[in-house]
């Protein structure tokens, strides 16, 4: 009983020190490494903006052939 209590008890402290590692590891990206992610999210919201737009375009017209 008190091993099971034990090892119920290890379990946050592995997460804590798990979790502190990791953070610790963790570097913040230079200048050029940030300037790559937002210019490869700005891409990535444009991408699919322009799908979206082209979906309705493509939608609205369907749509009111089949119901009008």
């Amino acid at each position: 009983m008190s091993d099971t209590f034990q090892e119920l008890a290890d379990i946050p402290k592995d997460f804590v020190r798990d979790g502190m590692m990791f953070v610790n590891r963790c570097t913040k990206p230079d200048k050029r490494e940030f300037l790559k992610i937002s210019q490869a999210v700005g891409v990535g919201f444009v991408v699919m903006g322009a799908i979206g737009y082209f979906v309705k375009l493509i939608h609205i017209p369907v749509n009111n052939v089949l119901v009008g």
